[in-house]
């Protein structure tokens, strides 16, 4: 029995749908590919025209034509795994509303990050893109802005943690956050990157370091604070 052909006839023009998903999957390329070579090279030394070549792109200025300038580049990355962890705090943040255990909010911090890790195996490119994100003056507001800006979700599970550490002065409550922050990001980068290279880790599996990070972050979170 003769079956019907699914090749588009000659002079076939796609319809705007099928141009659509063209550019979206050419954008997914594109942001894969600069997330791996920022994290493996560093980002102030791979150019756009690299990265058009290592995703396989003719045209060398087609990072620019989808994303504009660097900097929008590197917002699109940041907002992009941001978005990807969002459902999964929303839901934790949800579970943990009227906790006064600070390590019900400590854990909404960590774990759907790690949880995302997990789900997207090895390798991981973004733990590492992001600890140069965080050590960068100027690039660390686009990290802060695109990952705090609009999530409602960040900011209840602030509002949480703070209110289970009424000693804990307004003045002191940023250094905490900054010192919360670093760590996260760069223990997710060094375990990352030993995943990457197969090298043994003291936590072997995300969940694990999720375990470890909490334990350590109930501790910055809760010290005491020393007069001035």
């Amino acid at each position: 029995m003769a079956t019907a052909s699914t090749a588009p006839e000659e002079g076939y023009v796609a319809g705007p749908a099928t141009r659509q998903r063209k550019k979206e999957a050419t954008q997914e390329l594109i942001l894969d590919t600069a997330e791996r070579l920022f994290a493996e090279n560093g980002i102030y030394t791979v150019s756009n025209r690299q990265i058009a070549e290592a995703a396989g792109q003719g045209n060398t200025a087609v990072v620019g034509y989808h994303f504009g300038s660097r900097t929008d580049l590197i917002r699109a990355l940041v907002r992009r795994f941001h978005e990807s962890v969002e459902p999964k705090r929303n839901e934790v943040v949800a579970q943990a509303m009227g906790s006064t255990n600070v390590r019900d909010w400590i854990e909404c911090q960590v774990l759907p990050i790690t949880l995302r890790f997990e789900e997207l195996g090895s390798p991981t490119w973004f733990a590492r893109f992001g600890a140069q994100l965080i050590g960068d003056p100027e690039l660390r507001g686009i990290l802060l802005a695109e990952s705090w800006g609009d999530s409602q979700s960040l900011h209840e599970l602030q509002e949480g943690l703070l209110s289970c550490l009424p000693f804990l002065p307004a003045q002191i409550q940023p250094e905490r956050q900054d010192c919360a922050l670093f760590l996260i990001i760069h223990m997710c980068a060094q375990h990352e990157r030993a995943l990457a290279d197969g090298v043994p880790t003291i936590r072997s599996t995300w969940n694990e370091l999720a375990t470890g990070l909490v334990d350590a972050l109930v501790g910055v979170w809760t010290a005491p604070v020393t007069p001035a």
